[in-house]
């Protein structure tokens, strides 16, 4: 039922800004936790930031500070604006989404929608 798309991302010097968004269709957002997860090459999967159903945001420490999550449940679009970019920021991002009943999951694998993916490139 969740169908997710990203887009916004691009190559940005250090210190720059990008905006990411997501689309979901097939679903309420306001019935779920959205997250933002990014995957560089070679490492690890890592949840960066969720915000729940009642719009609570959790950041990684790897970003807070410098990235801002947000939502619209009218408009179901997620968005992840990203500032004071660094290269080790570049990775592939991903709109991901989880139906849970206790807080918003930690661990990518909490997830069980996704995205596509967009690839941000620091350089």
């Amino acid at each position: 039922h969740v169908q997710l798309v990203e887009s916004g991302g691009g190559s940005v010097q250090a210190g720059g800004s990008l905006r990411l968004s997501c689309a979901g269709s097939g679903y309420s957002f306001t019935s779920y936790c959205m997250g933002w997860v990014r995957q560089a090459p070679g490492k690890e999967r890592e949840v960066i930031a969720n915000i729940d159903s009642d719009g609570r945001t959790i950041y990684a420490d790897s970003v807070k500070g410098r990235f801002t999550i947000s939502k619209d449940n009218h408009k179901n679009t997620l968005d992840l604006q990203m500032n004071s970019l660094k290269p080790e920021d570049t990775a592939m991002y991903y709109c991901a989404a989880a139906l849970t009943l206790g807080p918003c999951p930690k661990v990518w694998y909490g997830y069980g929608g996704w995205g596509q993916g967009t690839q941000v490139t620091v350089s």
